[in-house]
């Protein structure tokens, strides 16, 4: 009924063949399936990284323009409110005084809009590769970023404004990286600019010293003594008191990008300190 012994193991072996190619054939289905739900849920998650690069990197851009927008509006208005203060005040009785200081206040406003101008034209280029003012690329219109090579003229301004500054370079001065060099001067200006607004007379002094490793500036400036019960409010007190603080808290973020730190607080001796260090072996 079943043929020879042979037929039967043919038959067998046959039956066993099928069973295995549907077996594998089904195995290969559900691998693929699998393959396919892996694929998706990788595609489903690089999506999302991608989306999420994306949101940080805008918030970190914002946080960018937030602190360069602050830095020039907060230095150059409060020179102007000094100066426009001081035109007032002796307007009457010393006329020449009073325009050598709207002559300042000018300035000042030149400046903002300078430095406005390059941010912008940075952040939104025209079609035609113009700036605002119609200058080609190489032109004028667009001034660099500032750095500690025009320290001396942030300084002239801040005496001219009333706050002597005493400024101090240690060690050789050399290159500095783009960043760096923007960062330590906008800490400068920072400080600055809050003991001009917030000091009660005194005078500052700036320190840049170009260790081996490292970067360090250091703004001091004098003011009523913390033990004399004074109630003046020097530089960054808010930032202590709990407030926004968003000049100093904006020169700390700077700080950060590049590994260093910031450190800002009363003196006992009167006044207020500001002081950063910028690592320069990890650049």
């Amino acid at each position: 009924m079943w043929g020879s012994p042979s037929d039967r193991l043919l038959g067998v072996a046959l039956l066993a063949a099928c069973a295995a190619v549907g077996w594998l054939g089904a195995v290969l289905v559900r691998t693929r399936r699998r393959h396919r739900r892996t694929l998706e849920d990788r595609r489903w998650l690089l999506e999302r990284e991608r989306e999420s690069a994306a949101r940080a990197a805008v918030e970190d851009e914002r946080a960018r323009i937030a602190r360069e927008l602050h830095d020039i509006v907060s230095h150059n208005v409060a020179l102007m409110v000094v100066q426009a203060g001081a035109a007032r005040e002796v307007l009457l009785t010393m006329p020449d005084e009073a325009s050598a200081a709207l002559r300042a206040v000018e300035d000042a406003g030149r400046d903002t809009m300078t430095e406005l101008r390059h941010l912008l034209g940075l952040l939104a280029p025209s079609q035609n590769g113009e700036d605002a003012d119609g200058d080609r690329g190489g032109g004028t219109g667009l001034s660099p970023q500032p750095g500690l090579d025009r320290l001396g003229s942030l300084v002239d301004r801040i005496a001219f404004a009333g706050l002597p500054v005493d400024v101090r370079i240690a060690g050789e001065p050399r290159p500095l990286p783009g960043g760096v060099d923007v960062t330590a001067y906008r800490i400068v200006q920072e400080a600055l600019t809050n003991a001009l607004k917030h000091g009660d007379g005194g005078q500052a002094q700036v320190t840049v010293r170009y260790a081996d490793r490292s970067l360090r500036v250091e703004v001091l400036n004098s003011g009523p003594s913390v033990l004399s019960g004074a109630s003046s409010r020097p530089a960054a007190t808010a930032e202590h008191d709990g407030g926004a603080g968003r000049g100093l808290l904006g020169l700390r973020e700077r700080v950060a990008v590049y590994g260093g730190d910031l450190d800002t607080r009363r003196r006992l001796g009167g006044g207020y300190r500001v002081r950063a260090r910028i690592p320069l072996d990890r650049l």
